[in-house]
């Protein structure tokens, strides 16, 4: 018998559904059939069950963070069982160490992060029986029965597991040293919080404070422009002043003069530029670009989007969702025909279909075998969904999806574009500027998906008008404005930004490979890394724009310009080494030891930094204000009344109620806040010291049973009891 660990339980149901099942506590058990003869279980992770242990499960004494204990450097990483889940690790161990089970297939997400939870558990369970690995795009039930007879080897995949064990293991040694580091040596300098850095979310924090420095060193210029309104019988044409490709001139007065010359002046049409451009299909969605959309869109997070998009693919409606790729292959590509017919059942897609090109399978701006890597472009699936039983959201991000795939087979958005240059009175120049849609092409598709999009800016139609053709000038205006500092990042836009890392580099070559090993972190984490640096209080996100926090700003201040730590060149290093890993060209222990290196220069950096700090007191004292770890510890403690046994003070000590003298006069007097699941409020035990009894307290549990009852003090054996009504 076979075994398929599935790495979440949607997906395990999801394998299972071609087949005839029974299902289990926590596993499916499939019945014989012609893909499983002797059967097989098919059972399931929650995400990752497994996780590397904490510095002190090493070592006692890593456990206080103290300079003195770095750097922190295990001698072999080990793998521990997260505590809420033990208890399906434990049905996955037993079931995978039954004598009857001959085979094991990795059945998680086809990626590195599905290779690295499901090997990592059988690594923990102690078992080396044969695996297969099972590698599809979607949940489509011919999907899932074409994975299952085309398993892979489990050698073909290893590597990658490779590649992300030693980027996990190589991010704990980076994160766990550096933010004790920074933490224990800001503290020093009188900054109290904890400050967590990490490979990937510090070099985008630092990308996020350099936008706020470029906004906040800004000065605005005033400028002003000279807007005109010529007449060409009965003919209306608006224009705009321009020298030497220059509209503004930085003095009021000089616009006020150009304003006054023209007025009422003669006016020629010099020349009439006329000009047609094509515009071709957007490219298929990977999951940067689909975040980034959605979040122009509909202000979604990159976080929800990936979210929705997960719950559409386990539901077999569109594929793998954490694609780096905007390209097809030809096998997923005839299945285009059959996907565009099925969505043209769909209401509000019959005006689009069948589109105007039936195939784009010879057409390499989609179908490029070469630029597809673990997995193809996003797309829809040939499973026609019940749009009535999707949320409000799915139904959106399912939306674009299905748009850019039919958009695909649309011919080019055609426009013509003119300029006309006139000269007031043969001296002062002007120029209008205008576009006409030739041909709508795709922008049929697209436009029709994003009602709260912004939609682009029409230029003006321009009249009929021929060289040489005279007029008078009607209107002259000055208009007033300003130059605008960089807009900040929204977090579709930093989605983008991430990705795009290379172009900071001033290395060529690190661009390079920046370039081709996904930016700042991958698809799948990306989104993860913005909620990370918004949970750590480094940004967020007000109207869609993310500022940075007076927080965060100061750890890339004392982190310095110059620190591996925010510069994308460490990362781009790591990638270009990683990808070697995953491809089988490099070694995983070569790669640990180097980044074991790293880290002593990384302490020994911090140290030379720190002698340079010179922080703003206020933003210090800010920070330390409202660092949530010192308001936890400092928070108060209720009196809730005199000791019974002593002259003490009974304190509300959050999880019990306790006398003060607990320690000078060893006072026993201990009360739980919480007794068989009801909470005893200070109001009660106020009652319980003054009267020895509490008021009637309803809704104590035990087992199945439920009863009221008074808590009353017994002096003999010093603690509570119950008493019952009559």
């Amino acid at each position: 018998m076979k075994i398929v660990i599935a790495e979440k339980p949607d997906q395990a149901a999801k394998l299972a559904a071609p087949f005839s099942f029974t299902k289990r506590t926590g596993y499916f058990e499939v019945k014989a059939n012609s893909y499983f003869p002797n059967g097989a279980i098919i059972t399931w992770a929650i995400g990752h069950l497994c996780e590397l242990k904490t510095p002190e499960e090493y070592d006692p004494t890593w456990k206080k963070w103290k300079l003195e204990t770095l750097p922190i450097i295990p001698d072999r990483f080990e793998y521990k069982v997260s505590k809420s889940k033990y208890k399906q690790f434990t049905i996955i161990k037993n079931l995978v160490k039954r004598t009857d089970i001959q085979e094991i297939i990795i059945g998680g997400d086809a990626g590195r992060e599905g290779e690295l939870i499901i090997r990592t558990i059988l690594r923990v369970c102690g078992v080396n029986k044969p695996m297969k690995r099972l590698w599809i795009s979607s949940l489509t039930e011919n999907s899932v029965k074409n994975g299952f007879s085309n398993l892979l080897p489990e050698a073909k995949t290893k590597d990658i597991y490779y590649e992300a064990l030693s980027r996990s293991c190589a991010d704990w040694l980076i994160g766990m040293n550096t933010s004790r580091l920074y933490t224990v040596l800001l503290k020093k300098n009188g900054v109290k919080d904890v400050f967590s850095i990490g490979r990937v979310q510090t070099p985008t924090l630092a990308l996020i404070v350099h936008r706020e420095h470029e906004i906040a060193n800004f000065k605005s210029e005033p400028f002003w422009e000279v807007e005109a309104v010529f007449h060409f019988a009965g003919r209306m044409l608006k224009a705009k002043w321009h020298k030497n490709n220059m509209s503004r001139v930085s003095e009021e007065k000089q616009a006020i003069a150009i304003a006054n010359f023209c007025l009422h002046k003669n006016v020629e049409i010099t020349k009439i530029n006329k000009e047609t451009k094509e515009y071709a299909p957007p490219l298929l969605f990977n999951l940067s670009a689909l975040q980034a959309t959605a979040n122009k869109s509909y202000k979604f997070s990159p976080q929800k989007t990936l979210d929705i998009l997960q719950k559409l693919y386990v539901k077999g409606l569109v594929s793998y969702p954490r694609s780096d790729s905007q390209f097809l292959t030809s096998e997923e590509a005839k299945t285009l025909p059959t996907i565009l017919n099925n969505l043209s059942k769909i209401d509000k897609y019959k005006n689009l279909l069948p589109p105007p090109t039936n195939s784009i399978m010879n057409n390499k701006r989609y179908v490029n075998e070469k630029k597809v890597t673990d997995h193809h472009a996003i797309i829809v699936t040939d499973q026609i969904p019940n749009l009535a039983k999707l949320s409000m959201e799915e139904e959106k991000i399912y939306d674009l999806v299905a748009r850019q795939v039919i958009a695909a087979h649309y011919n080019h958005a055609i426009f013509a574009y003119t300029t006309i240059h006139s000269l007031v009175d043969k001296r002062a120049e002007f120029i209008s500027k205008g576009k006409e849609q030739i041909e709508e092409g795709w922008r049929k598709v697209i436009y029709l998906s994003k009602e709260n999009a912004s939609q682009e800016e029409e230029e003006e139609m321009l009249p009929l008008l021929h060289e040489n053709e005279l007029g008078t000038v009607a209107q002259a205006t000055v208009k007033k404005g300003a130059t605008q500092p960089p807009n900040r990042y929204t977090e579709g836009h930093l989605i983008t930004v991430m990705k795009t890392a290379g172009k900071h580099l001033d290395d060529a070559e690190l661009e390079k490979v920046l370039s081709k090993t996904e930016g700042l972190g991958t698809e799948a984490t990306r989104a993860g890394i913005i909620g990370t640096l918004k949970d750590r209080n480094y940004i967020e996100i007000k109207k869609n724009q993310v500022f940075a926090t007076s927080k965060g700003m100061l750890l890339i201040e004392a982190l310095g310009e110059n620190s591996l730590l925010t510069s994308p060149s460490m990362t781009a290093k790591w990638e270009q080494r990683l990808s070697e890993i995953g491809e089988g060209h490099a070694s995983p222990q070569a790669f640990m030891e180097q980044v074991k290196k790293l880290t002593y220069k990384l302490i020994t950096d911090a140290h030379e930094r720190e002698k340079v700090w010179a922080f703003d007191q206020k933003e210090v004292d800010k920070i330390s204000a409202n660092n949530p770890y010192q308001k936890k510890y400092k928070k108060e403690k209720t009196v809730v009344g005199k000791c019974i046994l002593c002259d003490g003070s009974i304190i509300d000590h959050g999880t019990f109620y306790g006398c003060s003298n607990y320690k000078t006069a060893n006072c026993k007097f201990s009360v739980s806040k919480k007794i068989l699941s009801k909470t005893i409020s200070q109001t009660n035990v106020r009652k319980l010291l003054a009267a020895g009894e509490t008021d009637m307290i309803k809704g104590f549990k035990k087992g199945q049973k439920t009863f009221n009852a008074h808590l009353i003090w017994d002096e003999k054996e010093h603690k509570v009891h119950f008493k019952f009504p009559q």
